[in-house]
């Protein structure tokens, strides 16, 4: 494959709608994305689903075994427990160590993995998984139906304190009739049903009951093609090859991700061949220099997640959405996108990507407008104090912005917008923290504001936002609580229909862009860089990172 196989440009110049289009199943009909996103397109009695086709086959060439495969990541690896998935870097990690029952691959398709078949009632409360025999999780154990019921009912027991437990919403009792049935009658519908809590990683029940989630974070056992032979969270982690993987012993015989957070180094390390692929992007000018190098190949897609300012809500400078609208006002992100990210990445208007049939163009647009930010923060009162910032009832407008420690790619975005704000009169502190004392402090309330990438849906096909703007959503960044939109969220997940759907995704994003809980940013081309030796790779793959999930399938040539 070429570096230039997924169309995206050299130049680095802007992606415009066409291009976006260029890059998913939405491109030429919808019918895909309503298809995919809706628990009916499964089959509802009769024959069980059978495994689709994955996407387009490799050219053939003769696998090789053994092997060292290097991956670099940009932070440290905090956990391994399939509630650790939302960071990439740990991502890849925990589905190569785990299995779930079925997800949606990189190609937006349905694949089943640890389930034989599934069959969804009429009125989508009832889901009947049949479950493949034989599999066999790292300690030589069978992997059989009561994995299955004791990773879902415990992940989504409040108790528990789950980041993910929202996941499970509408569950209701989880049955195993047999050691390979799994029968979930559902409370209420939750149409995100498959991409949610049917494609969570199953553990070892046994052993995570025994020694519980905070050692099992550091010591899983799953049913994956690699098994965990060494942890170290700041430095580095390895997986071996599992001999007994139910598709087959992988290729290489270890994975080996470093923690490297330099974006530089990581590119020195694949130029120099000390690495083989970089999981999170390097710098987008870096990442292109590579593009017309035979000795490497470009997978290049459009990501899902919002670059973006979490704000934290419940902090008095920072709890009026006039000051935030504010904010959004005073950044210039076409300047962002084109002199920070070589044009590689487009304005986001919304929660959801344009890429998505969910996605309402309609939306409020906030253009950069320095007068009318200035005009907001009157507005609210907020008055120029004798150093330039902004003054109300003897508060402050400053807060501290936290950046990820290392972090040279978004870094300058942060310091770009700090003199951005001092131009209104708002004072932003730049500071710096490893990605879990982050995620930490932000879900806890304590930290104020940083800058990263997430999604504010569940992925290419699904928009649910439970997670990030449900007032009990684990990744509540923002710590924003409304109640509407709780309850649209709640009644998002009841309607099957995707036309229907959409009509409540449309009034989900008109208060998300209202209420400006975050100040939203771009949505970036994904480029990730593989050394030519890798081998078995997708050939124009529509999602990214997924595809490090089917490492199994790879070799190494030379």
């Amino acid at each position: 494959m070429t570096a230039e196989t997924r169309g995206g440009h050299k130049d680095g110049r802007k992606l415009s709608r066409r291009d976006f289009l260029r890059y998913t199943a939405v491109g030429g009909s919808a019918a895909l994305f309503l298809a995919a996103c809706a628990p009916a397109a499964a089959p509802t009695g009769g024959a069980p689903a059978a495994a689709p086709a994955v996407g387009e086959a490799p050219a053939a060439e003769a696998p090789k075994r053994g092997g060292v495969m290097v991956w670099l990541g940009h932070q440290e690896v905090a956990g391994l427990s399939p509630d650790d998935a939302g960071p990439d870097v740990q991502a890849v990690l925990i589905n190569n160590i785990h299995n779930p029952l079925l997800y949606y691959n990189e190609y937006n398709e349905l694949e089943l993995v640890l389930a034989e078949s599934y069959e969804v009632a009429e009125d989508g409360l009832t889901y009947t998984f049949k479950l493949k025999q034989g599999v066999k999780f790292h300690d030589g154990s069978d992997f059989t139906a009561k994995d299955v019921k004791y990773t879902w009912d415990y992940y989504r027991n409040p108790e528990h304190g789950a980041v993910r437990a929202g996941l499970f919403t509408g569950v209701g009792e989880i049955e195993t009739p047999d050691d390979y049935t799994v029968v979930v009658k559902m409370d209420s519908v939750n149409a995100a049903s498959l991409v949610n809590w049917a494609s969570f990683p199953i553990v070892q029940s046994t052993y995570h009951a025994e020694v519980g989630e905070s050692v099992y974070r550091t010591a899983p056992i799953g049913t994956g093609a690699y098994k965990l032979k060494e942890w170290r969270a700041a430095e580095y982690t390895e997986l071996e090859a599992f001999d007994d993987h139910f598709r087959g012993r992988p290729y290489i015989d270890v994975i080996r991700l470093e923690v490297v957070p330099e974006p530089s180094v990581r590119t020195i390390a694949l130029q120099t061949g000390d690495a083989h692929s970089s999981v999170w992007p390097l710098l987008v000018e870096d990442s292109l220099s590579f593009a017309d190098d035979p000795n490497y190949t470009l997978l290049r897609t459009l990501g899902n997640s919002i670059k973006h300012f979490p704000l934290n809500n419940s902090v008095p400078q920072l709890s009026d959405k006039r000051v935030r609208q504010a904010m959004l006002h005073a950044l210039d992100r076409e300047k962002i996108i084109a002199d920070l990210w070589r044009g590689a990445a487009t304005v986001a208007h919304s929660n959801i990507p344009p890429t998505s049939f969910y996605y309402d163009p309609t939306v409020k647009k906030y253009p950069y407008d320095v007068e009318k930010a200035r005009a907001l923060l009157d507005e609210a009162g907020w008055v120029p104090g004798s150093d330039g910032v902004r003054v109300k009832d003897g508060v402050r407008l400053s807060f501290t912005m936290t950046t990820i420690t290392g972090d040279q790619a978004r870094r300058p975005i942060a310091e770009f917008a700090q003199q951005a704000f001092k131009e209104i009169g708002v004072e932003v502190q730049l500071a710096e923290a490893p990605v879990a004392s982050i995620l930490e402090g932000l879900r806890a309330g304590t930290l104020e504001s940083s800058i990263f990438n997430w999604t504010y849906n569940s992925g290419a096909l699904e928009p649910d936002p439970f997670a990030t703007l449900h007032s009990k959503g684990g990744n509540n960044f923002n710590q924003f609580k409304n109640e509407e939109m709780d309850r649209l969220i709640e009644a998002g997940l009841q309607i099957v229909d995707p036309n229907e759907r959409k009509k409540i995704y449309d009034q989900i994003q008109a208060i998300f862009v209202e209420e400006v809980p975050c100040l939203y940013l771009q949505y970036d081309e994904w480029i990730n860089v593989f050394s030519n030796r890798v081998k078995g790779l997708p050939q124009n793959p529509k999602s990214s990172t997924v595809f490090y999930y089917r490492a199994h399938e790879w070799w190494l040539e030379g």
